[in-house]
């Protein structure tokens, strides 16, 4: 579908959970047609735009995972292609992502080359009021987070659904642990201050590991052969830095899907248009 772009103006508000900061430069509305967008248009229209604002020839590129960074992804591919892009490289996040890249003709290479990227752009399950994150609904998080942690610049990219008030209650919480005795690291998981008390359930992902609904009977297996834990919230995680700062403190987690002070720009599609919120 092509999009068409009216007039850009400064966001009033993006939603009533999740308030614009006020300095007009970091944050802008692209407005859009009144046509109705679908979810996954929606999605591409930001994939598409943080390529076009963030990527420039000569970059290292971390390429997310998940429904809204393929079209991040497929974007990179077309620059390339056109040659409005060149000496490109690229770090996937995910065998999938690999796979997407390679049959685009995007070049890749890989951490142990490559260091420093100069910009990362990936999808998010949710994001707070403070550009916290959730990830890892697709079960890439480990590599998400190692490739996205090296990046001088993160880019978020998601729809306006995926904007709260508060990480737990909306999408659960994942967690990569090793397989060994790893009903054993659960319950070390559940007896955490910030889960303990019934604040939380730990399930075990079963079936694919790209998605946390239960597809199958056997344990979900990631790209690096772990497991993952569901952590499901009742009420919003009071202090997601805390919460993440136990999680690794337990032997046997490898890595959590909550992403603090990592994002450098959040670009939100919604029914009114595109925002961006910059950090702080």
């Amino acid at each position: 579908m092509r999009f068409t772009a009216a007039v850009v103006s400064v966001l009033v508000s993006t939603a009533s959970a999740f308030q614009p900061v006020t300095v007009p430069k970091k944050q802008q509305l692209l407005r859009l047609s009144s046509t109705a967008m679908s979810q996954d248009e929606l999605k591409k229209l930001v994939g598409y735009k943080a390529v076009d604002d963030y990527v420039k020839s000569g970059m290292v590129v971390g390429l997310g995972t998940g429904s809204t960074a393929y079209f991040a992804v497929e974007r990179v591919g077309q620059k390339l292609q056109s040659g409005e892009l060149t000496d490109i490289v690229a770090i996937p996040t995910s065998v999938r992502t690999k796979e997407q890249a390679e049959s685009l003709g995007i070049p890749l290479v890989t951490l142990d080359t490559h260091s420093k990227l100069d910009v990362a752009i990936d999808g998010a399950d949710e994001v707070d009021p403070e550009l916290n994150l959730t990830k890892g609904g697709g079960g890439a998080l480990f590599r998400e987070k190692i490739v996205e942690i090296a990046s001088d610049k993160f880019i978020v990219i998601v729809d306006e659904s995926k904007i709260c008030n508060g990480l737990g209650p909306g999408f659960p919480i994942p967690v990569e642990i090793v397989p060994f005795c790893h009903e054993h690291t659960m319950r070390i998981i559940g007896s955490l201050p910030s889960c303990d008390g019934g604040k939380c359930k730990p399930v075990l992902r079963m079936g694919s590991a790209a998605n946390n609904k239960v597809d199958g009977d056997e344990i979900a297996v990631t790209d690096n052969g772990n497991y993952i834990v569901d952590l499901h919230f009742d009420e919003p995680i009071k202090d997601p830095k805390t919460l993440a700062s136990e999680l690794k403190n337990v032997v046997g987690v490898v890595e959590h899907g909550l992403f603090c002070g990592m994002a450098t720009a959040v670009i939100i599609a919604g029914s009114d248009g595109i925002s961006v919120k910059e950090a702080p």
